[in-house]
């Protein structure tokens, strides 16, 4: 699902515009970018938490030239971590037989 359908999705249950959906959409990754920024974590409880993580420098190969030994420097990187209430849905539909498969 892309930004667009999820929009169009948003829209349809509140029975709002295609555009309001999109703003929405646009405001809330705004405002978990602006708290990540300030090292802030992100709760939706029963979905999952935001967060940003600092991964240190270290050494690398260059790809375009595997001799290379590159400095790769420390940088920011956002991370999730599912909540209960998502991973329960998750298991629970893996586990559910298809409906379509007969047993004989």
């Amino acid at each position: 699902m892309n930004k667009a359908t999820l929009a169009l999705k948003i829209s349809e249950r509140l029975n709002i515009t295609k555009k309001e959906g999109e703003d929405l959409i646009a405001t809330l990754q705004e405002i978990i970018i602006e708290a990540l920024k300030r090292d802030e974590e992100v709760t939706i409880a029963g979905f999952g938490t935001f967060s940003a993580r600092t991964r240190h420098a270290r050494k690398g190969v260059n790809p375009r030239k595997p001799n290379e030994i590159i400095d790769v420097p420390e940088v920011r990187v956002p991370k999730f971590k599912a909540g209960k209430r998502l991973k329960d849905e998750l298991k629970a539909k893996a586990v559910k037989p298809n409906s379509d498969t007969t047993t004989i």
